[in-house]
This record gives C-alpha cells, structure tokens and sequence, in this order.
C-alpha cells in the first residue's frame, strides 16, 4: 500500500509563520519545526525567516549534513502542492519596458553616427 503524503499549499504554509507555529520548506518537503526553534544550532531567527518561501538554497548554503537531513525526518508533515503549469508570461513595468525598447534599438542610431563620423574624416582627407 503506498504511503499517502499530505499536500500543502504555500499559503497555508506561509501562515504558520510565528514563533508558536513554525513550518519551512525545503526541497518541497514541508517541516513543521515549531519544537526546535530553542534547539536550532543557528537560533530561532533563522527558521523563521524561512517560513512561507522555499529555503532549499538557504538550506544548502548553511553546509547542513547528514545528521541535520535525518533530524528533519522528525519534523516531516508534508510535501508542497505541485504548481499548475502556466505558460511563461513577460511582464514589465513602465521602466522596464522602456529600458527593454532603448536597448533594443540603439544598433540604428549609432551606425548612423558611425557613418557620419567615418564620412567626416574622408571629407576632410580629400581637402
């Protein structure tokens, strides 16, 4: 019989954000760590800032070892839901979308100058 894990949402996760109810996630894997705010080696701070937000990179980038992934296991209580796939959409800003269309076509305005300028010099070489 497969083991059934309980899905969670990240806004359910990122609720229990407080110091007498504390879940992270970290590699879609939802813990709930309210009892080892006092025992974490980092302090309390650490995990909750982490709530409500994937910390899988804070996570890594604090050299965790083995012993810390077994001691997770102790907190376990789900997974996170799989996103829906949504079609990758460009949003912008007013700022930029006008940085984006500058830097898009300044090629036209500098090969003109660029003509100019090499024009010039041949001009002035012929006199």
């Amino acid at each position: 019989m497969p083991v059934i894990t309980k899905l969670y949402s990240w806004k359910e996760v990122s609720k229990h954000n407080t110091r007498d109810d504390c879940w992270v996630i970290v590699d879609g894997k939802v813990y709930d760590v309210t009892k080892y705010l006092d025992d974490h080696p980092g302090g309390d701070d650490v995990l909750l800032s982490a709530t409500g937000k994937d910390s899988t990179e804070e996570f890594e980038d604090a050299g965790h070892g083995k012993s810390a992934r077994e001691l997770m296991q102790e907190y376990f209580i789900g997974e996170i839901e799989p996103s829906p796939v949504i079609p990758e959409l460009e949003i912008f800003t007013k700022e930029q979308s006008f940085t984006s269309k500058v830097s898009e076509y300044w090629a036209f305005p500098a090969a003109i100058v660029g003509i100019s300028i090499v024009a010039g010099v041949l001009y002035a070489c012929k006199k």
